[in-house]
C-alpha cells in the first residue's frame, strides 16, 4: 500500500506541474493567437487558470499528508515541503488576491473593455505580477518533479 502513496504522490506532482506548463505555455498562448476575440480568449484564460489553481490546491493538500506521514513529522525539514509551501502561497495570492482583482478591474472598465478604459495601467500591473508568480510557480514545480523522479530528499 506504501507503494501505492508514493506512486500517487508522483503522479498527481507530475499532473500539476505539467498542466501548469501545458495551460500556461501552451494552450493560453494558443487562445490568443488563435482566437480573433481577446476577451474571449482572455475569459477562456482565466477560467483554465483558476481550474488549474484548484488542481493544485487539492494536489497539495495530498502531497502535504503525504509527506507528514512518510516523514514521521519531519515534513518541515525537508526541501520539498519549503518549495511546495511558497508554491502554495503564491497560488493562493493568485487565486484569492491578485485574479479576483483583476476581475473586478474589467467590471470597472465596464462598458469598455479593460485594456480601452482609464483601468488598463493597473490592469497590465496585476497582470505582469501574476504572469511572474505563475512563472516561479511553473520553475518551482520541476524542481520538484526532478527531485521527487531522482529520489533526492532532503
Amino acid at each position: 500500500m506504501r507503494r501505492w502513496f508514493a506512486a500517487l504522490n508522483s503522479v498527481l506532482l507530475t499532473l500539476w506541474v505539467g498542466g501548469l506548463w501545458v495551460v500556461g505555455y501552451l494552450v493560453v498562448p494558443t487562445l490568443f493567437a488563435t482566437l480573433a476575440d481577446r476577451q474571449l480568449a482572455g475569459m477562456l484564460a482565466g477560467k483554465l487558470f483558476a481550474l488549474i489553481g484548484w488542481l493544485g490546491f487539492a494536489v497539495a493538500t495530498y502531497l502535504f499528508a503525504y509527506w507528514f506521514a512518510e516523514w514521521r513529522g519531519q515534513a518541515h525539514k525537508r526541501l520539498d515541503f519549503w518549495v511546495m509551501l511558497v508554491m502554495v502561497l503564491m497560488l493562493a495570492a493568485s487565486q484569492f488576491g491578485i485574479q479576483p482583482l483583476m476581475a473586478q478591474l474589467k467590471v470597472d472598465a465596464m462598458p469598455l473593455d479593460v485594456m480601452s478604459s482609464a483601468m488598463r495601467d493597473r490592469f497590465v500591473t496585476w497582470h505582469a505580477v501574476s504572469s511572474i508568480l505563475y512563472l516561479l510557480q511553473s520553475l518551482l514545480g520541476v524542481v520538484l518533479v526532478v527531485r521527487s523522479g531522482r529520489g533526492l530528499k532532503g
